[in-house]
């Protein structure tokens, strides 16, 4: 059950989606709270569920990856048995920074990061075209990185 959030639990969420780094100090600070009340909003934000973690955002490129793709996989199969094999494979590649099951023609979207264009092609070989149930694979290429995932948007 979702929890109501008011302009305080906003400001909080916002701030630490900008800056995880932030203390609970800065943080009360910007919220013109106490320390201790301030951290017992936060807990109960990553208690409900709506703080799911936190982590840094990297730089593809700065790591070496130049090459980002779209990849969109059909499989022969969409029984629950199926789906969990595939999925738990995909699990296990590194390189597929995200995966959807999604509606459509297609059943799944991977988001997937290479060195170049020739690691890509090795992992198509090696590892994509062999995922369990695997029917068609259809890739495209990100030219150009319009807007990357900043967040989400706080209602």
């Amino acid at each position: 059950m979702p929890i109501e959030i008011d302009a305080t639990d906003r400001a909080l969420l916002k701030a630490l989606q900008d800056n995880a780094r932030l203390t609970t100090s800065e943080l009360a600070q910007m919220t013109q709270m106490s320390q201790s009340p301030c951290w017992r909003r936060i807990k109960r934000l990553e208690d409900a569920g709506l703080i799911a973690g936190y982590n840094a955002r990297l730089d593809r490129r700065a790591l070496g990856y130049g090459v980002m793709a779209f990849v969109t996989i059909s499989i022969d199969s969409q029984d629950e048995g199926h789906s969990l094999d595939f999925e738990q494979a995909v699990r296990d590649i590194p390189e597929v920074v995200m995966c959807h099951g999604v509606s459509g023609p297609e059943d799944f979207v991977l988001v997937v990061v290479a060195q170049d264009l020739d690691a890509y092609s090795a992992l198509m070989q090696t590892k994509l075209r062999r995922l369990p149930g695997v029917k068609m694979v259809r890739t495209s290429f990100s030219m150009q990185e319009v807007k990357a995932l900043q967040g989400m948007p706080i209602p």
